[in-house]
């Protein structure tokens, strides 16, 4: 005997591929599909709607099922409120809590939809139901015993972005693939005129940036983008300040002259006399107040006074007396920055541009 659940998708569904991944899922996992109804949109602007009644042979395959279709931007076609349990500790949230995606979502609660605050990727979702109910996603370090945590799919609905028919716009290339065999210089040109286009609307813009940048020499460059305002606020590690400062106070990037490529004498050790004379200073900010440092990116930073995160790692030397080597309180430093930007220019770090995307 078989088991069915009715599940809708709206929207872009055909160009953004949702359909197809749906049908995919279904299909992958064991189940199988009628579509009831199927509306297309007939304008380059008009949205699309199809509603699938969906089987399995089970309940718990079934379950599997429409929760990788949820994920998926299709949802119940008969929701109910969201199942609310407490936290039982500090940290600890109960069995089969919803983990997020980072696209907006919506809970239901006493009948009505509450939009998710601050969606971010892989966390709890926390609904305070004292007044008008609100929902926010926490991070599982942050959750506190008594919070009411959504768990289960039921009273979920979540948006996936749309991809509608002929929308460009400046940020219109994010929606292609970029390989190394395509050229790069109209993908540049495209990513200068969405900082543009972010700057003219008054948005704010967040530089992730690994030391590559400094050490393949585009430091003046990009020092020269703080300083003339497209830069907001800047997310890095402690290799990018650490290149940064070397290159002001020794002429190097991590020994290397990065106009001549010379490695000089003892060019090895600059990096960790660099960290010296930045503690010595006590800090980047006196550093640079104090005419030790006197130009860079981090020097920029200070004058104009763009914000900015250092987040330390395991690898790091020294570290800087500025690099936050909690990973947790650093991890609440980049996320203060995610929520403010409107524009995120990811350079050259696998590791910090994973954990700001998130």
């Amino acid at each position: 005997m078989t088991v069915a659940r009715t599940v809708e998708l709206e929207g872009h569904i055909i160009d953004s591929g949702m359909m197809e991944t749906c049908f995919t899922i279904i299909m992958d996992m064991g189940g199988s599909f009628e579509v009831e109804e199927f509306a297309i949109g007939r304008h380059e602007t008009e949205t699309s709607y199809a509603r699938l009644e969906v089987e399995a042979d089970d309940e718990a395959t079934l379950q599997s099922i429409v929760h990788e279709l949820h994920q998926n931007g299709a949802n119940p076609a008969d929701p109910m409120d969201a199942t609310l349990e407490p936290a039982p500790a500090d940290s600890v949230v109960p069995p089969g809590f919803y983990s997020t995606t980072n696209h907006p979502t919506d809970v239901r609660y006493d009948g009505e939809w509450v939009p998710v605050g601050d969606i971010e990727m892989d966390c709890a979702v926390v609904v305070e139901t004292d007044g008008e109910p609100t929902a926010r996603t926490e991070v599982l370090s942050a959750v506190e015993a008594g919070d009411l945590i959504v768990t289960g799919d039921a009273g979920i609905r979540v948006k996936p972005p749309d991809r509608p028919r002929g929308q460009e716009g400046a940020f219109g290339f994010m929606q292609g693939g970029i390989s190394s065999e395509r050229p790069s210089e109209s993908t540049i040109s495209k990513i200068a005129e969405a900082i543009a286009e972010t700057r003219r609307e008054d948005g704010e813009m967040l530089a992730v940036c690994g030391p590559a940048l400094i050490h393949s020499g585009a430091r003046e460059a990009f020092a020269r983008l703080v300083r003339e305002g497209y830069i907001d606020m800047l997310s890095i590690g402690n290799g990018f300040a650490v290149h940064d400062l070397e290159r002001d106070l020794y002429g190097t990037s991590l020994g290397m002259d990065t106009e001549s490529l010379d490695h000089p004498r003892k060019g090895h050790k600059h990096h960790i006399y660099t960290i010296s004379e930045i503690i010595r200073a006590g800090g980047i900010e006196a550093a640079v107040e104090s005419g030790v440092v006197e130009s860079g990116v981090m020097y920029e930073c200070v004058r104009n006074d763009v914000p900015y995160v250092i987040a330390g790692s395991i690898r790091d030397d020294g570290p800087l007396p500025d690099t936050i080597t909690d990973a947790v309180e650093a991890q609440n430093a980049i996320r203060e920055q995610a929520h403010r930007a409107d524009l995120v220019l990811m350079l050259s770090t696998m590791l910090h541009s994973v954990a700001v995307g998130n």
